[in-house]
């Protein structure tokens, strides 16, 4: 072998042992590389933006369980960054979702918002491994959704019992119209036992309807500026004849020329159900008292009764669909347990609230308050072209002007609007 060959045969050789070289290095260079990710518990880039850009609470916390990176929504949770990971359950989760294969655990836990004593929340968390040192815990806040559902199964099953009674009454009384069919005196008595019955039952399919429609919509759809002396008015008036049945008088007083933003229909049915219940409550040769006042933005709506009154125990559930504190007087008078509920979800669709004042032998003052509004352009000018039109009826002006101050002079309500005691 001459020397030119010997030379290219060394370069080969050299050539390739430095390749072999290089990619023991390259090899050795990943490997370190690697080893330094996986032992690393620096953030990743990006995954702090991601996190702050989330509604939910997220974290990610490293092998010792402390958080490197936080949401804001995390920190109600007592989840900050430089924290150990709060509760022993959501560690478990998080050394779970590292120990499978999948790489990552879900489980629902209550835990507390907020410090004590704020109530626990409802939580659906998953964590998820994204390196074998950092875990990625996603919490969704599912309370308010289990609530709905647990009032969606409590509603279809307090209606489907309360259905039962008028609809097995009406089954009951069609049999004995039939049976009777020789004896016309009983068939009247059934057949009126019968429409009783069947007013009930679509007296109850009515609130139920209304009721659901209230807890469904989203916001109110009719909108706009609503004179408060025509809600009173016109709830006054629907059970004018209630009240001459039962005896009870019905007193309107306080301020006039107050008006509301929101839906007329829905407030007079509001309102017109807290006058039935003043009504079917209140001993014959009573008054039930609907006063009118404005404090510090904020209208109230009062109705009075001196009837049985509520006790203590009774008032924290009285806005309870079907509940009901006198359930002998309910099924004597037809009531459906559905009034007051409705009531409270319609003020609240308003962004009002309904206040409740009560003694057991006393009475009860129910107070509706709702944001006051300021009074359109268009009521305004129509109350100037009044009170110059007045001195053109000179003959007929003194006997109105004595009309309206007695009713404005007339007590808001007998009882107070603000808890005081009689």
């Amino acid at each position: 072998m001459d020397s030119t060959q010997l030379a290219l045969l060394a370069l080969l050789a050299g050539a390739i042992i430095g390749g072999a070289i290089a990619v023991i290095v390259a090899l050795a260079l990943r490997s370190r590389d690697r080893q330094r990710a996986d032992d690393s518990a620096i953030v990743p880039d990006g995954v702090r933006d991601v996190l702050h850009g989330l509604d939910d609470p997220a974290v990610v916390v490293d092998a010792s369980l402390t958080i490197v990176a936080a949401s804001t929504a995390a920190v109600p949770f007592g989840m900050a960054e430089g924290q150990v990971l709060p509760g022993d359950e959501l560690r478990t989760l998080s050394r779970r979702a590292r120990a499978t294969e999948s790489g990552s655990a879900s489980e629902t836990l209550r835990l507390q918002r907020g410090a004590p004593p704020a109530e626990t929340r409802l939580v659906a968390v998953r964590a998820t491994r994204i390196s074998p040192r950092l875990s990625l815990l996603v919490l969704r806040d599912i309370t308010e959704k289990e609530r709905v559902e647990q009032m969606r199964r409590d509603f279809v099953a307090n209606t489907s019992h309360e259905l039962k009674t008028p609809v097995g009454a009406v089954s009951l009384l069609a049999e004995a119209i039939e049976m009777a069919a020789d004896d016309p005196e009983q068939v009247r008595n059934f057949a009126s036992r019968l429409t009783g019955e069947a007013n009930r039952l679509s007296l109850l399919t009515s609130r139920i309807m209304n009721l659901s429609r209230l807890q469904a919509a989203d916001d109110m759809t009719v909108l706009r500026d609503v004179s408060v002396d025509e809600v009173v008015a016109s709830a006054l008036d629907a059970h004018s004849i209630q009240a001459a049945q039962a005896g009870v008088v019905l007193q309107r007083g306080g301020a006039k020329g107050l008006y509301v933003r929101g839906d007329a229909q829905v407030l007079s049915e509001a309102v017109g159900n807290l006058v039935a219940n003043a009504i079917a409550y209140s001993p014959q040769g009573s008054t039930v008292g609907v006063g009118v006042k404005s404090s510090e933005g904020v209208v109230e709506v009062a109705v009075t009764d001196r009837g049985i009154g509520i006790a203590e125990g009774d008032q924290e559930r009285i806005f309870e669909r079907f509940y009901r504190a006198d359930q002998a007087r309910s099924r004597r008078t037809g009531g459906t347990g559905l009034g007051l509920s409705i009531v409270k979800h319609a003020v609240q669709r308003h962004g009002g609230e309904v206040r409740l004042w009560s003694r057991p032998g006393r009475g009860s003052t129910f107070t509706i308050r709702l944001p006051r509004t300021e009074a359109p352009p268009e009521d305004t000018t129509r109350k100037r072209g009044r009170k110059k039109s007045k001195p053109k009826a000179a003959g007929s002006a003194p006997k109105k002007k004595a009309v309206s101050s007695a009713t404005t002079a007339a007590p808001a309500s007998p009882a107070p609007t603000n808890g005081e005691t009689t």
